[in-house]
């Protein structure tokens, strides 16, 4: 056996990413109201814990701690959102300082550590005063999208020079309102249509705001694309598979380089698809700056035809190794083919793996440790796959792990851990990093990792 190194380029932005409601906590703290995902996390049912965000993992008030614990770790980039409804909390469109001001100090003490923040404008958590006139299904939530960010911006560009508009635009559309698994708990496929519709529109037309209020910075948007292949050569499956790649993966990136939507889904959905009013395809096609992956899992599809949305289901090999959040195949090749597949069939714009990660049964050791050996194979194996990407002429700037630490898993509330740092939620949320975190910080120190064949 024989072991090589594979470097990275200059410069590579290693990181760590995060969610603000994920993360904060602090509901109803400096003038913040009410989230969809307060109302959703409070309704009886609709969390797998019965948990809520309320204080999450307490980041409001412990985020000079986190940081610290972020600069031990010799970090230099960190991804993050911000809170809508900690900024415009209520429907006079009042902008709240103390939401800003919190957001301020925040950038502050990052900048003082020596880490670089990558701000999400929007990460999920839209505010419920919007969300009672419509939420996106309504057209005037893309005019308070586009004056919020113009507010956020002007407030936080001299510090902020890396900004994403949205955050995986299809999980927020389908699963909070096709299959009402998320926020605000919708079932209706023209509904999560035109909410999709809607955002990737906000997306396009909050870029030349950002250009306008701040044209040195740098503006993407984060996607979250699979890898999708049949799960048999049957015509069948190899057809729900197109459907599936179609649903997931064009639909959300064909009007953003392309300008249309990918005929196949306007023929699928028909009556189904949104309100396309003159110019929306064209604002959407808004120049950006670098494009974020976020990468996860490879989907392998089957047809079924008692599935209502696409006729199309996940199926799985009993060979494959799957994470504890168990949809997900642990298919670093996948990450490897959908980098390839960008640069080929969409742009050479820079990429950032903007999120990639696993959960995994962690556990506080007699010694005091947490060790995640799965993960930290998991990351070397993502890493690796990465390295091949850029070796063959894709443009990878960066890498952000998901995530930094345990937080509020959405519709599984605490009862899945991503992070590379544990959160001990029975002893006072103390953090502990996990041997993941060691790896990442050996990583990027040596801008490298090795690798073994025989």
């Amino acid at each position: 056996m024989h072991s090589e190194l594979l470097t990275f380029p200059k410069d590579f932005v290693w990181g760590t990413a995060t969610a603000s409601y994920q993360i904060e906590g602090g509901f109803e703290q400096g003038g913040r109201k009410a989230s969809i995902w307060d109302t959703f996390s409070h309704t009886p049912g609709m969390i797998e814990d019965g948990a809520t965000g309320d204080v999450a993992v307490d980041h409001y008030h412990r985020y000079r701690e986190d940081i610290k614990l972020m600069q031990t770790l010799g970090l230099k980039h960190y991804r993050m959102s911000l809170a809508w409804p900690r900024i415009v909390p209520d429907d006079c469109g009042r902008v709240e300082q103390r939401g800003l001001d919190f957001y301020d100090r925040l950038l502050d003490e990052l900048l003082q550590a020596g880490i670089t923040p990558y701000v999400t404008l929007y990460h999920w958590d839209l505010p419920q005063w919007l969300q009672d006139r419509g939420g996106w299904t309504n057209r005037s939530t893309v005019d308070a999208f586009l004056s919020y960010t113009q507010t956020v911006v002007h407030a936080f560009s001299d510090r902020v020079t890396n900004w994403m508009t949205f955050n995986e635009p299809w999980v927020a559309s389908y699963c909070g309102n096709l299959n009402g698994a998320h926020a605000p708990g919708l079932k209706d496929i023209p509904t999560a249509l035109q909410v999709a519709h809607h955002m990737l529109l906000a997306h396009g037309k909050s870029i030349p705001i950002i250009r306008s209020e701040a044209p040195h910075v740098k503006v993407g948007i984060v996607n979250n694309l699979a890898w999708v292949e049949p799960a048999t050569t049957k015509a069948e499956d190899v057809k729900a598979a197109e459907r599936w790649d179609g649903a997931y993966n064009r639909l959300f990136m064909d009007p953003l380089f392309k300008g249309q939507y990918p005929q196949d889904m306007i023929d699928h959905f028909g009556n189904a698809m949104p309100v396309i009013l003159e110019g929306d395809l064209q604002a959407m096609q808004a120049p950006l700056d670098f494009l974020g992956i976020n990468y996860y899992t490879r989907r392998l599809v089957a047809h079924d035809h008692t599935e209502p949305f696409i006729q199309a289901k996940q199926v799985y090999r009993s060979y494959v190794p799957r994470a504890e959040f168990e949809e997900f195949e642990v298919w670093p090749e996948g990450l490897y083919k959908v980098l390839k597949r960008v640069k080929e069939e969409y742009t050479d714009l820079p990429l950032y793996i903007s999120e990639n990660g696993t959960t995994l049964l962690d556990a506080i050791s007699e010694d005091g440790c947490v060790h995640d050996p799965g993960r930290v194979q998991y990351l070397h194996d993502h890493f690796a796959a990465t390295h091949q990407a850029i070796a063959e002429g894709c443009d990878v700037r960066g890498y952000f792990v998901w995530s930094f630490m345990d937080n509020f898993e959405w519709g599984f509330g605490f009862s899945k851990r991503f992070g590379i740092v544990y959160v001990d939620y029975k002893n006072n949320l103390r953090r502990i990093p996990k041997d993941s975190a060691y790896f990442l910080a050996q990583t990027l120190l040596s801008n490298s990792i090795k690798v073994h064949s025989l």
